[in-house]
């Protein structure tokens, strides 16, 4: 219905902005990722998403029509709704939740705050082939790199790492470097370690 809004940034929040569009202010519920790419200027234009309720109107917005597209998916799973599609966003990098889609790390979506197991699962189950087909990937890479993820998160808990603080280093290696071997992954996570 409302495909963006383009106008002058009135106030701004790591949640939410206001855009005046013509004398009219947009209240527009955006994610942290959101957030981080907005531009310093006073002009910005954010893809929307109009979510019609019974007692309410929310628009949600984005800096990038992939993000958008992303959100959109994650409202067609049962169980996550807005609030928890935009903290998805928030937590995760919208490259990050695709891969973890593609393939199927439960553990990744379960670690974002209001999903749990079953939605988790729900989720990877009803999105995994959407996800393989709209960004063209290719599943036996998707699991190549999550083999070469758990051996090097398997490798620096023997090192005595604590595996939580590993798993967002090894993560941003792998996001930085799709392609990484277990030692590069290794390697570049003792640096940052």
């Amino acid at each position: 219905m409302i495909a963006h809004i383009q106008g002058k940034l009135v106030e701004k929040t790591p949640t939410e902005v206001v855009i005046d569009c013509n004398g009219v202010g947009y209240h527009i519920n955006i994610s942290l990722h959101t957030y981080s790419l907005l531009p310093n200027a006073d002009f910005v234009k954010l893809f929307t998403h109009l979510m019609v309720k019974e007692d309410s109107h929310s628009l949600y917005g984005f800096v990038e029509k992939s993000e958008r597209e992303i959100f959109k998916m994650l409202l067609s799973v049962s169980g996550i709704g807005a609030g928890i599609a935009r903290t998805m966003l928030s937590s995760l990098e919208p490259k990050q939740i695709i891969q973890a889609l593609a393939s199927g790390d439960v553990a990744t979506i379960q670690s974002i705050k209001g999903i749990g197991g079953k939605t988790a699962q729900r989720a990877i189950l009803d999105l995994k082939d959407k996800v393989l087909k709209i960004y063209d990937l290719d599943e036996v890479s998707m699991s190549q790199s999550n083999t070469n993820r758990d051996e090097a998160l398997s490798a620096l808990e023997v090192l005595g790492f604590v595996r939580k603080t590993s798993e967002k280093i090894v993560d941003k290696v792998i996001s930085q470097n799709p392609d990484a071997t277990v030692e590069v992954i290794i390697k570049q996570a003792l640096k940052n370690l």
